[in-house]
């Protein structure tokens, strides 16, 4: 239809002098006692009588309060969305106990100061959101079954010139000897859905290995809290069975890495559903698909030999992307070195198949077809990985050769780089460590210069995707590059980033991480979110600033994606952060 099709009428409703509560912002987990504690006050602009003092007060064993610090709340003196704000810092207070915060009559729910305090933060994301995440595996948990063992029809070829829905397109050939439409063999193993959907991102397969393998091997990781057995295709949540859980999720992460390896000889961009009605699909995954393969010669109500002829198996998204295979590489290498000795023979095929793409690689022209964010990270930043996670492994001088070779256009990204760069100082001889100091210091500055814009002293950014994965890699680039010039720059934002995800960000004080601290998300956009419910665990991607200068985390909705969606891959890198925070706070003490 053509013209007027549709009007609307929007009636706008005010209520004079109405102004905003205030809102303690503070860390809804508690602090340790030596880190820096500072809560920030958002208040209404309007609000011009609000009080320049606000307290701490500590919570006795019979539920009674006396005033542990009562100070200044310093008024911040820049100009930050719609709202004004003060600062109260009480660093001073450092003895172990529960505390509340109380400004304008109002007090925030309780908080711990404690040695310890960041000790188990993690263990809701390992022991719950990770394993609900996981793919080709039914995921029970006492009378509970979060889902059953999903997409065991595993997958056909996608259609050529394809674009699909959610960012997933296929070029003009498969890069591969499947035909469209194909069944394709021995991919129905291991891996976790990327999100509050289904489909599984390689590159979202290999960042979650990654941090897992980097957990295991700075964190010696053992945690034995889940019972994974992937000949049976079941796990068992609060269910020990011996084995650490972190070498048991690698292992899943790989078994689907190196199975489309072997199925294409290359890194693909991924699976997906093919249909929007499975898009959308809520609930339980295992009633997306009939877990039996497609055959077109069957009718939709036939089943036989283990085919049927309902058309819903998952699409794989196959055109080659010399990007994502180094980032593979990258992740094979360092897998095989925490899976030494725990799984040997995986270990040995991951280096093995880590050495074949680097040499395929370097042999070939660069392969450029992108689409999305399916396709792997810059070309540029995924071999400069893959030649430190090598080096580390073999310590074979080709690949330190090619990591000198890489610093002209290292330095040209170094921000987005910092992190492996710091991984690769110790690997390196000591003149490339003078190398990269002019960029460390020139970082240290940019990063002030970041966290000065606003009164929380973090980078908050402002797209259409919240940014707390940004808070979280920010925290970890710093730490790591503070662990190789420690005289250069600081190691606070480790505490500071853990602050804004647990409750010290604009528009409420709500924790992030679902399960974590007194106040938490418990409306999330999980395979759940039908429910208006949440996963223990998750990392939600937080505060989204809408234009001009509003913030909003909504807790009555939670189909907001940008705001409310869990990517399994926030989640790994979130233990990441507590690790070093906890590791920070014990050195501290």
């Amino acid at each position: 239809r053509t013209g007027a099709v549709l009007q609307w009428t929007i009636h706008a409703n005010t209520i004079p002098n109405w102004t905003r509560a205030p809102m303690i912002a503070h860390s809804q987990l508690g602090y340790a006692p030596n880190q820096d504690k500072v809560a920030v006050i958002e208040l209404d602009r309007n609000d011009l009588g609000a009080p320049a003092t606000a307290r701490l007060l500590r919570v006795n064993a019979d539920g009674s309060t006396q005033v542990a610090l009562e100070g200044a709340a310093t008024a911040w003196a820049g100009n930050y969305l719609r709202y004004a704000y003060r600062r109260f810092d009480f660093s001073s207070v450092r003895e172990p106990g529960l505390y509340v915060i109380e400004y304008e009559g109002q007090r925030t729910a309780p908080f711990r100061i404690a040695r310890g305090i960041y000790a188990d933060a993690w263990h809701p994301t390992s022991d719950i959101f990770l394993n609900v995440q996981m793919d080709h595996v039914l995921v029970a948990e006492a009378y509970r079954v979060w889902h059953g063992d999903s997409h065991k029809d595993d997958a056909r070829q996608a259609p050529l010139n394809h674009e699909h829905i959610d960012l997933w397109a296929q070029g003009p050939t498969t890069d591969n000897r499947y035909r469209p439409g194909e069944h394709i063999p021995g991919i129905a193993v291991g891996g976790w859905y990327d999100a509050g959907d289904f489909d599984l991102p390689t590159l979202t397969q290999s960042e979650v290995v990654a941090s897992l393998a980097r957990l295991r091997e700075h964190y010696h990781l053992d945690r034995d809290e889940t019972a994974i057995d992937e000949h049976l295709r079941h796990v068992e949540i609060h269910q020990p069975d011996g084995k650490p859980d972190v070498l048991q999720q690698i292992q899943h992460g790989m078994l689907w890495l190196l199975a489309t390896q072997r199925a294409f000889g290359y890194a693909i961009n991924g699976v997906t559903e093919p249909y929007v009605w499975q898009y959308h699909h809520l609930g339980d995954a295992v009633d997306k698909t009939d877990g039996l393969i497609y055959n077109a010669n069957l009718r939709v109500d036939q089943v036989r030999n283990g085919q049927s002829g309902v058309d819903d198996d998952r699409w794989a998204f196959t055109n080659h992307s010399t990007a994502l295979n180094y980032d593979s590489a990258a992740t094979f290498a360092a897998a095989s070195r925490v899976l030494r000795g725990y799984d040997d023979a995986m270990a040995n095929e991951a280096l093995a198949a880590a050495r074949r793409i680097w040499d395929e690689e370097h042999a070939r022209a660069p392969s450029t077809f992108h689409h999305g964010n399916t396709t792997g990270n810059d070309p540029l930043d995924a071999e400069f990985s893959a030649a430190v996670e090598l080096l580390a492994t073999t310590r074979e001088q080709k690949y330190a050769d090619r990591i000198q070779a890489l610093w002209p256009q290292v330095h040209a990204r170094f921000l987005f780089n910092a992190r492996t760069v710091a991984r690769a100082i110790p690997l390196m001889p000591a003149a490339y460590k003078a190398q990269v100091e002019p960029d460390v210091r020139a970082f240290a500055a940019q990063l002030q210069q970041i966290t000065s814009t606003n009164p929380f002293g973090m980078l908050i950014t402002e797209g259409g995707w919240a940014g707390d994965a940004a808070v979280v890699q920010i925290g970890l680039a710093q730490h790591e590059l503070h662990q190789q010039f420690p005289d250069l720059i600081g190691d606070d934002m480790v505490f500071r980033s853990l602050a804004y995800l647990y409750g010290t960000h604009p528009g409420s004080n709500v924790s992030f991480v679902s399960g974590v601290g007194s106040v938490s998300k418990e409306v999330a956009y999980g395979n759940n979110r039908a429910d208006f419910s949440f996963i223990a665990g998750g990392v939600v991607p937080g505060e989204l600033i809408l234009k001009p200068d509003y913030p909003e985390n909504r807790e009555d909705w939670p189909f907001f994606w940008g705001q409310n969606e869990y990517v399994v891959a926030l989640g790994a890198s979130y233990i990441e952060l507590v690790q070093a925070a906890n590791e920070i706070a014990e050195a501290q003490h």
